[in-house]
């Protein structure tokens, strides 16, 4: 008569017999060999794109900005001259100094505007209105500066724009918006504002959103009330997200491209003209790439000192949790 003998009860005989399974045997080289090549796999298509799209442009304007080159042409070496050049020029001047004065206008009333939006909205609204208009603050972001623009340009018509025939409804006169050099960039600076301030009101929603209720409920007991409470409470602590929106604010102004060349393409005269808007009539209507890239390295220089500076004021003025 046979007996059967439990699974456990042989694998104790075979261990009594010294006859135990041997180990498995995992060969780790190949293994993380195969998972570094996973992984520059998933890395190459991005890797890929920064280097055909971002790294090759930037250096091939550098080097550009020693070369006079029309694309007709070969390439002639010509030094520092295109950076002579664009030194003398009074159209690169004057451009360069509209694009400071609407750097400075335009993100202070960018980062102002949008800092109280967003301390009334956090505030005092519900929960279900700060969705609402977190939303609608940010829709015009994603809207086509091109179209925007267009748009804008005839609400602000001299002639039948909406913006005048509101004027017109409380006995003002048509203002010639877009045909003087006051009104064709305080038209500019608006719809700018317009369409890019909502960025900077998400990031300080967020910023007072991190900030401690317990901070306000000590302020409060110490006798900080209303406008006092945000100056001595929530300015300092918001001032890491004030250093980050201002910082993204002031480099995208300084390439602020479509609002005045769709809105005035760049006049009346050069009172509207920016930086970027130099570095395209110079390549592509008057065939410059040289003049162009020296432009373009020298509107670099400037982004890079002025974020410097601003990092380097940030030691004094930027207070963290």
């Amino acid at each position: 008569m046979s007996t059967t003998v439990p699974p456990r009860e042989k694998t104790r005989q075979a261990a009594r017999a010294g006859k135990a399974a041997p180990a498995r045997t995992v060969r780790r080289g190949t293994s993380r060999h195969s998972q570094r090549w996973l992984a520059w796999a998933f890395l190459a298509p991005t890797i890929l794109g920064m280097g055909l799209f971002t790294l090759i442009p930037i250096v091939a304007s550098v080097v550009l900005a020693f070369f006079r080159w029309d694309i007709i042409s070969a390439p002639t070496f010509v030094g520092l001259d295109n950076f002579a050049e664009v030194a003398q020029d009074p159209t690169v001047r004057v451009s360069f100094l509209n694009t400071i004065v609407f750097v400075v206008v335009a993100v202070a009333l960018q980062l102002g505007l949008a800092l109280a939006l967003a301390i009334m909205v956090q505030e005092k609204l519900r929960a279900w209105l700060r969705v609402f208009f977190r939303s609608a603050f940010f829709f015009p972001l994603i809207l086509s500066a091109a179209s925007v623009s267009i748009f804008m340009r005839y609400l602000f018509n001299e002639q039948f724009g909406v913006v005048n025939w509101l004027l017109s409804l409380v006995g003002i006169p048509a203002v010639p918006w877009l045909t003087t050099p006051g009104g064709s960039a305080a038209v500019v600076i608006l719809v700018y504002v317009w369409q890019n301030f909502g960025f900077s009101f998400l990031l300080f929603i967020g910023g007072l959103a991190s900030i401690p209720v317990e901070t306000y409920e000590a302020a409060s007991i110490d006798g900080a009330t209303g406008w006092r409470k945000h100056v001595h409470v929530t300015l300092p602590l918001l001032s890491p997200t004030t250093l980050a929106a201002s910082v993204m604010a002031i480099i995208s102004a300084l390439q602020v491209f479509d609002q005045p060349y769709v809105l005035t393409r760049g006049g009346p005269g050069d009172s509207t003209r920016t930086a970027v808007m130099v570095i395209f009539e110079s390549a592509f209507q008057r065939l410059e790439f040289g003049q162009a890239s020296a432009i373009g390295v020298l509107l670099t220089l400037i982004i890079m000192g002025i974020t410097a500076v601003q990092f380097r004021l940030s030691k004094r003025f930027v207070f963290y949790q």
